[in-house]
Parts: C-alpha cells; structure tokens; sequence
C-alpha cells in the first residue's frame, strides 16, 4: 500500500508533518475510489433521495424506508446493496461469501433483523471455461452463507458477457425489518461514551481490501491479491445477527457501524466523524487471533463478523455478557471523545504522530500514537477528480437475416435468458416464513405481516442494453425493474442502485458511466422511486478492458396483501399484451437485445414509453383486479422468451402476431414497459389502459400444453417439454 504523492501532499500539509506509516495506510484506503467516491461522488447528486417515505436517505451504512398503510405504528425496512468484484475472482467463494456478510451487518448496524437477499450476478461467456468456474464458486458462496446465517435469498439475476471475462461483478442487496424504536444510525452520540468491538477475532485476512477494490485487476491477481480477500465465518455472523437482536431490544446501542472496508479504522472514524466528534483507540485491546500483529494490521484487517458499538458507560457490563452469551468476543477499545480521532499502540514499532516534525525521534516509550489526525478530513477529505468523459455513440443498423424458428431455439435457449434454476434452487428461499413469491417470477413478494403489506423485491441489471445505450439502457434498466414488481401488483416505493464501472481515467468509459448514472436517476426520479442508497464499484478493469457499464439496480414495491398472479397461464383465458408499440408495420429497434447478440449485427436502441409511471401504476392494478389469471413482463429475449416462460405442461398458448409486423422485431425486441395479461375481461383491461399505452389481443390459452405461434404466413410449434429442454442451458450443462 501506498499513498499517492498528490494526496500526501495534502495529508503534510493538514497534518503539519509527515504521516505515520499508520496514518499513510488509513488515508490511502479511506481516500481510495472504493471508500471515498472520488470520481462517482460528483455525479450522485443526479439522484433524487427524498420522499416522505425516507426515514434515512444515502450516506449511512443502509437506508431506512417507512412503510405505507401502516395503523398501528411505523414499521420500518432497511435498504442496502453492495458489491465484492474483485474479491470474487481472486477467491469465488470467500469473495461471494463475505460479501453477503458484509451487506448483512450494514443492515444490523441499523437496529433492523435481515430478512430477505437479492444476488446480482455477472460472468463472462458462459461457454469459457474460467467463467463457469467463477460461477460456481460464486453461487457456492452466496448459498452457504445466506443458507448458514438463516436469510433468504428471494430474488437476483444472473447475466453473461465476454467483457466480464476478466472481471466478473457480485452485487448483493439486503432487506431488513426495524422500526422507530429500534432504529439506530452510524452517527456517534456523546463524548464520554464507550467504543466496543463484537464478534470474531481479528486476524491478518483481507490487509488492503479497500484499496485492493480500487484497482484494475492484473493478470496475477488470483495468487498475488489473495491476502486481500476476506474470509468469512456464517456460524459467527448468525450469532451476531442473533446478539445485535437482543443488544437492540434492550436499548443499549447509541451507534453502530458494521467493520468493511479498512477494517476497525474505516468503521471507527467514519462513526465519529459522522456525529462531529473524536475517538481515543487503545488498539491493542482489540481481540486478535493471530499473534505479533503490529499497529496498521490490527487498524486495518478487513476479519469478517465483527461490529463496532457505541454504548454509554453503565451499559458496557451488560453488552459483554450478551457477546459471551452468543460466544462472541468483545472488547472495550476506546471512547468517543471531542477531539482528534486517535489511536494508541501498546509496544509499538510504528512511527509516532508525536515524533519531532524535524524527524527527530522522541524518547522510546512503551505506548505510542501512531494516528493522531482529524476525522472529518480523514473521511471527506480526499479531493475528487474532474476526469474527461467522451460522449458514447449510437449504433448504425445492420441486421442479419435469421431463419424465424432457428432465431426462437437460439435465443429461448440463451444462457441470458434461459431458466436460472440451476442458481437459485441452490438458495434456501423459504427460511423465515415470509417468502410468498419466490425465485423464477418476475418479482419476489415478501410478506411484511407487521404492517399487513406485501414487499415485492426485483433486482438486476441488463448488460447488453447499456453496453449499446448507457443512458437509454440504464433508464430501461429502472423501467423493467418497476414493470417486474407491477407485475405481481405492487407499486415502486424506493431503490438502492450499485453502480459498476471500468477504469473511469479511460474517457470513454468514464462517459458511459456518466450516461448510466442520469439515465437511472432519469426514470427513478420519473417512478416516484426515490434512490435512498447505493455503492459505486469502480476500476472494474483487466486485461481483457473494461465490463460494460452495469448499474445494478434493487426497487421494491408494495401491495395489499402477499398474494399475486402466476407468471404461468391457466389452461382458458385471453392473453393480451399491453405497452408493445413495437407490433406496428414499422417494427422496432433491436438494439442491446439477445438475437443481435447471439447472430451479429447492430441497432439503436429501442424507444422507450412517453407515459412510464402511468404504465406501472396501470399494470399494477390490472394484475390485483380478481379477473386477472396471469401477468408476466415482457423484456430479455423479448416477446418471443415471455410466450415460452408462460407455458406449462398443463397450459399453453395459441398466439398471433399481427401480419403487418416485421417478424424479428416483433418477437425479439427488448422495449421495456411491456406485459403479457392473461384476463377473463379483455374490455376491462383495455378500458384501464385507455390512453396510457396501446394493448394487442395476441390470442388465448389451451389446456394442450404447447406454444403455437404464427407470426405472418409462418407458424412455430413448441411443446413445454421442449421448451424446458431449451431453457435448461446452465442445468444441462453444469450438472
């Protein structure tokens, strides 16, 4: 670890000397793109936060959202996402592993018991070798600790692409119940307070973390930047999940913060600064695991399950009995003051922030300073880059000439868009008793009893669409993520977005990361969806270039109730599509969609709704009306993927695409904002779209079991038998 010359500078210059090798390693991390934002943080304030429903808006370790329609008090979730890029390709399992833990203490250390996961996922080809490799190892990761801890894993997804090859990304999202009582924040309190550390030991794993995420990754990564992956513990964090429940209800945390990135300095700093204050650190009362652990890696170990808590004096007695109740360490490190953020070393070989500024060494004492600096500028002090972006372009039109049921086969059975069963079946979706609608619908409904709402969960990202149109793809992005949870008849409440790009000093990344930031915050602030949190995950950069620009986004909606309509038709009904405008002789474009990236070729990306928040609103009472038999949004892999999905072995689907459509765009573009409705009462529905988008009667349901599709004098026949051999891709070839 190093400290750049430009930022020492500035360091000297505040400190009025040199800084201890300490104090150099806590500024490198703590200013570092991972921790400090420094070239996001210019662009975030495009993000509308606010609403009446925000409790805790972005800056804290996750937000917190009330709940609408609640009589009998204010209940409470907590929202938060997180990402362990780097930390998965050099350690799949460790990396995936600790980065479930890690997004499930931001969620503790806001007084809130975890209730519900969302993985993002992203891996290159899915025919190379390396990513199948990455994919299992990730998914074994996630699955033992979400399964270990008792949290279940509801919703995700899981995409491929050859520029991910060299850089995979792991984005996690947590939901958490709290409420007004319990509800604590990352902001010290009072001087005169006590600092103590709960949980495991801290040993030498993960040295580096934060600025390890701050770099491109090199092609020796996987050997050389072992040391700084975290490795985790789910037995431990269970019983810390367990001792915060109980530290809570008892009322004896003033603040909190979960130990991430930069380890016990990142979490204690950031606490003070947070509340104006200071802090006196006696490090080497820290619970070590490991011996002759020198100041900076005690400061700076990023050791898994460990929480820092603010508790007034007369409460310390009673907190270190709940810590050896649950068999957890705890120590007593210092207290809040109203000073300098300072921490002390018991034998010391460190430099001293009290040496001579001439570089005359003082007397050799036993205990020594080795940080003595200001909080707030050790957090908000690190400069932030003006970095030159170039504007992307937009794709010429060259379309290949695809046989219609050879491009259907191809693209139902894309690794994108084929079933991820293979993933999820390996999460334990039900634990807790509040899953409704699990994994494999457009949205998962958690079932929130304490207010009697129903919490749809969707979360993703699409690759392909910001890849061929940042800003346009990311609006669609938000777009598809609120059509998904409409779908199960809940309407957008707010969002937590994670915000993925390539090395931002490259000005053509830079500018597509800019286009998916305003494109988000565009649609979001256009859904009545306030982004109350998120990350920014930058240097996403190898050997291979850059990932495309990904901003991971997890919305959550509400309801009445925890019921929803299937994704599947029933064996008699009308099946309408509503939204599409793509049916018209004209077609539409395919831009970003899965055929143009499966044949070639390329396209603008499609125009999106004039009325977005209309159509959301509309479909979300459409699919709650008692006539409704089935809804499911219509986006990868375009009309053509939904048909399939819709099918059973019990029910199927004889379809008719308008004669006057251009047959590839009709069945393959990837306009978002778009849902197939299977109804008993068509007028119904047509009467509650009026004037907010166009519907299409596409044809009806049969008790056959097959999908029979005529698109102009062409007609495809697939039965659900060979449509589930189709879509199992990753099972068949994983197994």
């Amino acid at each position: 670890m190093s400290l750049a010359d430009s930022d020492r500078e500035l360091v000297v210059e505040e400190l009025e000397r040199e800084p201890t090798p300490a104090e150099a390693a806590l500024f490198e991390n703590l200013w570092s793109e991972h921790c400090a934002y420094r070239s996001s943080r210019p662009l975030l304030s495009a993000f509308e936060s606010e609403g009446e429903q925000v409790v805790v808006g972005p800056g804290d370790d996750a937000a917190v959202v009330a709940l609408p329609g609640d009589d009998d008090g204010e209940t409470y979730i907590t929202m938060g996402i997180e990402s362990h890029n780097h930390p998965s390709y050099v350690d799949p399992f460790d990396g995936a592993a600790t980065g479930v833990g890690g997004i499930v203490r931001d969620t503790l250390s806001m007084g809130a018991y975890p209730i519900a996961l969302a993985d993002s996922l992203y891996f290159g080809a899915f025919d190379r070798e390396h990513s199948r490799y990455l994919l299992e190892g990730v998914v074994e990761g996630i699955s033992h600790y979400g399964n270990c801890i008792g949290v279940p894993t509801v919703a995700g997804s899981v995409d491929f692409h050859s520029d991910y090859e060299g850089n995979p990304l792991v984005n996690v999202a947590c939901i958490g119940l709290t409420d007004e009582e319990r509800l604590v924040t990352a902001e010290a309190q009072e001087p005169g307070n006590k600092l103590v550390l709960v949980g495991n030991a801290t040993g030498r794993d993960g040295l580096g973390g934060a600025s390890f995420a701050s770099e491109d990754l090199a092609e020796d990564a996987e050997t050389e930047d072992r040391p700084a992956v975290q490795v985790g513990d789910p037995y431990a964090e269970k019983l810390l999940i367990e001792a915060n429940e109980v530290l809570i209800e008892e009322g004896l945390i003033e603040s909190a913060r979960d130990l991430g990135a930069a380890g016990l300095g990142g979490a204690s700093s950031e606490l003070v600064a947070k509340g104006g204050l200071g802090a006196h650190i006696e490090l080497e009362r820290v619970h070590q695991r490991e011996p002759n652990m020198s100041a900076l890696e005690i400061l700076l170990a990023e050791s898994q399950e460990r929480m820092c808590y603010e508790v007034e004096p007369e409460h310390v007695d009673r907190v270190e009995e709940i810590a050896e109740r649950f068999d957890l360490g705890c120590s007593v490190i210092g207290e809040v003051t109203d000073g300098n953020y300072v921490c002390t070393f018991d034998g010391s070989e460190a430099q001293s922030a009290s040496d001579d500024p001439d570089g005359e060494q003082s007397e050799p004492r036993k205990r020594e300073t080795v940080v003595d600096v200001d909080a707030h500028f050790l957090g908000e002090g690190a400069p932030m880059n003006d970095l030159a972006h170039e504007e992307p372009s937009e794709p010429e039109t060259d379309l290949p000439e695809v046989d219609l049921e050879a491009a259907f086969d191809v693209v139902v059975s894309s690794p994108n868009t084929a079933s991820k069963r293979w993933v999820y079946r390996q999460y334990d979706h039900e634990v807790g008793v509040r899953t409704s609608v699990g994994p494999g619908d457009d949205a998962a409904i958690v079932a929130i009893r304490e207010a009697e709402t129903g919490l749809a969960l969707s979360a993703g990202a699409a690759p392909n669409w910001t890849d061929a149109a940042p800003y346009e793809g990311a609006r669609a992005i938000a777009l598809e993520n609120a059509t998904n949870v409409a779908a199960k008849g809940a309407t957008p409440l707010a969002a937590v977005d994670c915000l993925n790009g390539g090395n931002p000093e490259k000005p053509d990344v830079y500018g597509g990361f800019r286009g998916i930031v305003d494109g988000l915050a565009d649609m979001c602030e256009t859904l009545s969806a306030p982004v109350v949190g998120g990350n920014v995950s930058l240097y996403n950069d190898s050997a291979t270039g850059p990932i495309p620009p990904t901003p991971t986004l997890a919305l959550v909606g509400t309801k009445d109730g925890y019921d929803a309509p299937p994704l599947s038709v029933e064996s008699e009904g009308e099946l309408l599509l509503v939204g599409d405008r793509g049916l018209e002789a004209d077609g539409t474009r395919l831009g970003g969609s899965e055929y143009l990236a499966q044949f070639g070729g390329s396209d603008a990306f499609p125009s999106l709704p004039e009325t977005p928040s209309e159509i959301v609103e509309t479909l979300a009472a459409v699919a709650n009306d008692e006539a409704t038999l089935a809804v499911h949004d219509v986006s990868h892999g375009g009309l053509a993927v939904s048909l399939a999905e819709m099918v059973s072995e019990d029910a199927g689907l004889e379809v008719s695409i308008p004669a006057d459509s251009e047959p590839a765009a009709a069945l393959f573009h990837e306009q978002p904002g778009r849902a197939l409705v299977q109804t008993d009462s068509p007028a119904a529905v047509r009467e509650a779209f009026d004037g907010v988008a166009p519907v299409v009667a596409l044809g009806e349901a049969t008790d056959r079991g097959t999908l029979e599709l005529s698109v102009g004098d062409r007609t495809l026949e697939r039965s659900a038998g060979a449509i589930r051999s189709l879509r199992d891709t990753l099972e068949a070839e994983l197994e």
